[in-house]
């Protein structure tokens, strides 16, 4: 494979992001004002409610390629999401949690980034202040979902609190960060195994904190393996190294990325868990394989200089299987980018998903020298 940064290898890039322009852009015409999660064999995207989870994914996409192009019409789009998700603070709802981090910052943070609008800075902080909210000190963790889950904690969330360290650093209010702190070291604690494979839901009881047991989740099994909840592992810790330089963070991603890049398979696109007791019928997952891509181009923007190719290598060769193999370039009235993404072993097999496209797209400008990221 040819260097990181050789001309080749950066024209590569550069064409890949040539033949997203088209695509997003034929995608904008399509999905119009839909709020997209997955789509099946038919390239259709669906339309769901805007509290669901994913809703921020699509939004962000139109945001990264005004970015990237100054193209008005990705704006124009892109504009009104983090108002209309604004709605959901106080209309009735149980799909509100923490993943307000995946919806604000890829709306309103962004938004806020790129053009300071000062409507967009107070969505953030206040989607910040919600996801501060479900904090429980007794266990040092953020609560995942509503119901009865109040001593829930998941490894997705290592993402979300990029919203609280973002905070903290546009109102210089230190509390923000302390409590995203303080959920990535319960985390790294209880969360990740000392092999660098990452558990999805880890219990505590929540009156006095203390550790009951880790859930399947998603994943095939407690001690199994979720290869997506990996790769938010992996981005998060590097995230939260990035925000405060604290060397346990940065050794716990590597340790997770290791992990990651040992168990891909030949093509270097997971199977939907890294531990399942066969692979016979067995379905990928494009999107944690994007996810882990992105992570590990942030992972190579904080380590030394001798380490940065072993992560930016894993990366580039992740993502030009998807590009080659799982992206769909000549069919533009198909709606989404990557196929064979798989939500989890009972739902949404191998279909494509907002986020595997979005987070594709994501690593593949940051490829390209992307300034304004948002986690």
């Amino acid at each position: 494979m040819t260097k990181p940064g050789s001309a080749v290898t950066t024209t590569y890039w550069q064409e890949v992001m040539q033949r997203l322009e088209r695509k997003v852009g034929e995608m904008k015409e399509h999905i119009g004002d839909k709020c997209p999660h997955f789509a099946g064999k038919d390239g259709k995207y669906d339309n769901i409610n805007t509290d669901w989870w994913a809703s921020g994914f699509w939004p962000g996409m139109l945001w990264i390629m005004y970015d990237m192009t100054g193209e008005q019409s990705y704006r124009d789009a892109s504009w009104s999401w983090d108002e209309m998700l604004e709605q959901w603070f106080v209309k009735p709802t149980v799909e509100l949690h923490h993943d307000v981090g995946f919806q604000f910052l890829s709306t309103a943070v962004i938004k806020h980034k790129i053009t300071g609008d000062e409507d967009a800075l107070r969505r953030g902080l206040e989607a910040a202040n919600f996801l501060a909210g479900r904090y429980n000190p007794a266990g040092k963790f953020i609560r995942a979902w509503n119901e009865d889950k109040y001593g829930w904690a998941i490894i997705d969330c290592m993402l979300n609190i990029s919203l609280l360290f973002w905070a903290t650093e546009v109102t210089g209010d230190p509390r923000y960060r302390h409590i995203a702190f303080n959920h990535a070291e319960t985390t790294m604690q209880y969360g990740v195994r000392q092999d660098g494979s990452t558990k999805h839901i880890i219990s505590f009881d929540p009156e006095d904190g203390r550790y009951i047991e880790c859930f399947g989740g998603q994943g095939y099994a407690p001690d199994s393996s979720w290869s997506r909840g990996t790769s938010w592992g992996l981005y998060g810790f590097a995230n939260t190294y990035r925000y405060t330089q604290d060397e346990r963070f940065l050794n716990t991603a590597k340790r997770i990325a290791h992990y990651f890049i040992a168990a891909l398979p030949e093509d270097h696109v997971p199977y939907w868990d890294f531990r399942l007791p066969t692979l016979e019928g067995q379905s990928r997952d494009s999107s944690a394989a994007a996810i882990g891509a992105s992570g590990l181009l942030e992972l190579a923007a904080v380590v030394p200089e001798g380490e940065k190719r072993l992560y930016t290598n894993a990366a580039e060769r992740i993502l030009r299987s998807l590009t080659e193999n799982y992206a769909v370039w000549d069919q533009p009235e198909r709606e989404s980018i990557l196929l064979h993404a798989t939500g989890s072993g009972n739902s949404f097999i191998d279909v494509s998903l907002i986020y595997g496209d979005y987070y594709y797209l994501e690593a593949v400008a940051k490829l390209n020298s992307w300034k304004h990221r948002v986690y």
